[in-house]
């Protein structure tokens, strides 16, 4: 499918899995979100390959409790698409969130993110720790922590020589998925693009082959914000420091058969916070929280329950 065709068809979908949704005004665009529940605000942000919808699992259990949020990042559905030269970079994100939690009345928060999503709340914990209650962080794609990003020829291999596993599966991890989907994007290949990004954040095509046609239709719905997330530019730059300071209570959440080269990742974030804790899900790929959602709720329910004020 070509992006025009694409874009002919997203354009449809507008208001599919969006009914009931509010917007906030944050800083010169509007941002869709739905809410239920009262009580402490628990505010949800998803990753690339996602958009609010993706969080339909968590509403009703946890908002059984609290006020929960789950909103839509600048640019994907249903939002209004990036014009040319648009701002995709990540500090236009967290700035945005932190937007939104004043927009919402939501902020101190407890901020619930997958993938990009959790990298953004953890900037913003760091840059704003008043607005942030807890973290629950889902596989964030800390590379910073590692290498930078792009890589550089020496830091790879000073990671080599120093944790030869981690350096290989995360070599393996550009060579195989981001590499080629750059690739495919460049080219004007956007669905295989896509195709590749996301089969490569789900840790191979077990769990990709098994998406909804509604699920596998969201991802395409933000094509055009993955493309452009891939082809702006590295990831932020995130020093340890930072994180050793950070005294806001987090939990890592990983999938037990996500991507390889997520644990060394996870490892590495997880020795730095020094108030953090740390659970696996089991028969999960990164979307643990459409994979098993029962064991991810139960255990954002028990972090939340530990850190009420």
């Amino acid at each position: 499918m070509t992006l025009a065709a694409m874009r002919h068809q997203t354009a449809t979908m507008t208001t599919e899995g969006f009914e009931g949704a509010r917007t906030a005004v944050v800083d010169g665009t509007t941002l869709a979100y739905v809410e239920l529940g009262d009580g402490e605000p628990v505010v949800f942000l998803h990753g690339d390959i996602s958009d609010l919808r993706t969080w339909e699992q968590q509403m009703a259990p946890i908002g059984a409790g609290h006020r929960v949020i789950a909103y839509s990042r600048r640019f994907f559905r249903p939002n209004e698409e990036g014009a040319a030269g648009a701002d995709y970079t990540w500090p236009r994100h967290v700035d945005d969130l932190l937007v939104f939690l004043d927009a919402t009345k939501a902020a101190p928060a407890h901020l619930v993110g997958n993938s990009s999503g959790a990298y953004i709340a953890l900037l913003a914990a760091i840059r704003q720790p008043d607005a942030v209650r807890t973290l629950v962080l889902e596989e964030p794609p800390v590379m910073p922590l590692l290498m930078s990003t792009p890589p550089r020829p020496a830091g790879m291999l000073k990671l080599f020589a120093r944790t030869p596993r981690t350096a290989f599966s995360l070599m393996k991890y550009g060579v195989t998925v981001m590499v080629p989907a750059e690739k495919a994007f460049r080219r004007g290949d956007d669905d295989k693009g896509m195709k590749t990004f996301a089969r490569g954040v789900l840790g191979g095509p077990a769990f990709f082959d098994r998406l909804s046609p509604a699920r596998l239709r969201q991802i395409k719905d933000n094509v055009e914000p993955i493309k452009q997330q891939l082809l702006t530019g590295g990831l932020p730059p995130l020093a340890d420091n930072d994180l050793r300071r950070m005294s806001v209570p987090t939990l890592i959440v990983t999938g037990e058969r996500t991507a390889a080269a997520m644990h060394p990742l996870m490892d590495r974030l997880q020795e730095l916070l020094p108030n953090v804790e740390r659970v696996a899900v089991p028969n999960a790929s990164h979307f643990m929280h459409e994979d098993n959602p029962q064991v991810l709720n139960k255990a954002i329910l028990d972090f939340l329950d530990r850190h009420a004020s």
